[in-house]
């Protein structure tokens, strides 16, 4: 039985990606230690699975499936910066979703399909598009500025038409993303 790392995602647009690299050009000249993530990897995680079978791959793509159809394609705004768990203890750093309730409503429906599968149900979901991840303390008073420097800035909309199942391959460079399937809203 062979298994693979996989997610459910929402890509983000391409043209709003060069607003949140200046974003992140600014989280650079603080000098901090910090893992971004490629600009070609940003993307809204709806449920991360971790390794998962791929016998079972077929049910999970019914069931997503089955959700999704329920949904049309909805717009989003892409807003405001802030930090997992806070600004103070900063592991994470994010861009947010604002007026995410479409996204909420879908994370919920999913989420109750897949413990319905034998899935762990999340324990708390958070829209959000994560940019970077710190590695250490250094500088931190630094990011925690920008982050409060940026945490109303306005990114931009997109419509939101798919959702993808991702294969995850971790690399020593970094995630390898590819699309599994791709589902049409």
């Amino acid at each position: 039985m062979s298994q693979i790392r996989a997610f459910l995602a929402i890509d983000l647009d391409d043209d709003l990606k060069p607003k949140i690299n200046k974003i992140i050009r600014e989280f650079k000249k603080t000098d901090a230690r910090i893992k971004y993530v490629d600009l070609v990897n940003l993307h809204l995680t709806l449920k991360f699975f971790g390794e998962i079978d791929t016998e079972g791959l077929n049910l999970l793509e019914d069931a997503i499936s089955n959700v999704l159809g329920e949904f049309d394609s909805f717009n989003i705004k892409i807003k405001g910066c802030g930090a997992f768990p806070n600004n103070n203890r900063i592991n994470v750093i994010w861009v947010g979703i604002d007026e995410d309730s479409i996204i909420r409503d879908m994370h919920d429906k999913l989420d109750k399909e897949f413990v319905r599968l034998g899935l762990d149900k999340d324990r708390k979901f958070s829209t959000h598009l994560t940019i970077g991840r710190m590695k250490s303390a250094k500088n931190k008073n630094k990011v925690k500025s920008t982050i409060e420097e940026f945490s109303d800035v306005e990114i931009g909309e997109m419509e939101v038409t798919k959702v993808s199942l991702k294969k995850s391959t971790l690399t020593p460079a970094g995630p390898i993303y590819e699309d599994l399937k791709i589902f049409e809203l």
